[in-house]
């Protein structure tokens, strides 16, 4: 398969809580084909479906990323786009500025 790269990696949760990027269509094709059995349904049809349409060019890349984003949502498994915060609190100001 000629390898066509997304504009933005797919961050996935895999395993116990690690992140797996899908940067392309045949990393995209690998992970759909050893997705569980058990687990697939009509959303995972559907990115396999643009997937393999979107390698001849019926579809674009972007449609095909996006419906990898939508299974992967609907599956649980979309990494969240945010990193967790560090623990921020606020500090009370005494007069003139200065942390008292």
């Amino acid at each position: 398969m000629h390898d066509k790269l997304f504009h933005s990696p797919v961050a996935l949760t895999v395993g116990l809580g690690f992140k797996r990027e899908i940067a392309s269509l045949a990393e995209m094709h690998d992970f759909l084909t050893n997705w569980t059995t058990s687990r697939r349904g009509p959303l995972f049809r559907n990115a396999v479906k643009a997937c393999d349409l979107a390698v001849p060019g019926y579809v674009t890349i972007e449609q095909a990323r996006r419906a990898l984003v939508e299974f992967a949502q609907a599956a649980g498994i979309l990494w969240p786009d945010l990193e967790p915060a560090a623990g921020v609190h606020a500090v009370a100001r005494g007069y003139g500025g200065y942390a008292a």
